[in-house]
């Protein structure tokens, strides 16, 4: 699943709107926009502050 999939899917289990989600993140609205469609080119450490709403983070992942 997509990282834009998952965190649509985990912001709408637990009933916030895309503004809440921003707001409780503190990153701005298009952002959160940007996130859920996809975008390719995104800050890291905002993307860990919107997956920290849910206990998570991004990290390194071994490929090979």
């Amino acid at each position: 699943m997509a990282l834009s999939e998952y965190l649509k899917e985990k912001r709408k289990k637990y009933g916030l709107s895309q503004v809440e989600m921003a707001e409780r993140a503190g990153v701005g609205l298009r952002f959160v926009r940007d996130l859920e469609q996809g975008k390719q080119t995104l800050r890291m450490d905002k993307v860990n502050d919107v997956l920290a709403l849910f206990g998570e983070c991004l990290g390194p992942v071994k490929t090979k």
